[in-house]
């Protein structure tokens, strides 16, 4: 008896912190998922190697781990769809999300190098993702040359 109430309190701890975890980071998958399709777009579309790298970091973060895939693709396919309904509102609503963790500056540079990275994976960094790129560093109060942009 005590073995099995012992295993269901170790249970509920590990859903519980699971539950806060998500609360806790939300605010970064949704900037995450936002400067993605923000990059994206701007190089005419996600294509797979940017989806994939998206999903392989989103994996592989301890903190976005607690996240379903499904769940950041529905944030990031919503944005994508604010883009293609109009770009410059898709522009203006991926950077108020992305503005939500300008208070924390460890996840507002690993939210830039993320989005470089997206950028770069299918093999052309180009001009467009690097703007896109810039506008977020501006849009978190960081300098575009840190990363080289």
């Amino acid at each position: 008896m005590f073995s099995w109430l012992k295993t269901k309190g170790a249970q509920a701890r590990e859903a519980l912190s699971a539950e806060v975890g998500k609360h806790k980071n939300r605010k970064f998958m949704e900037a995450l998922a936002n400067g993605c399709a923000m990059v994206a777009v701007a190089s005419n579309g996600a294509g797979p190697e940017e989806k994939q790298k998206m999903v392989g970091f989103i994996q592989n973060s301890p903190e976005l781990k607690v996240f379903s895939l499904s769940d950041v693709l529905a944030v990031f396919n919503d944005s994508m769809g604010k883009f293609e309904f109009d770009p410059q509102i898709g522009q203006a609503e991926a950077l108020k999300v992305i503005g939500r963790i300008k208070d924390n500056d460890g996840a507002s540079r690993l939210l830039v190098r993320v989005t470089c990275a997206v950028g770069a994976s299918d093999g052309d960094f180009d001009d467009k993702e690097k703007a896109a790129c810039r506008l977020i560093c501006l849009e978190l109060g960081l300098s575009p040359a840190e990363f080289e942009l």
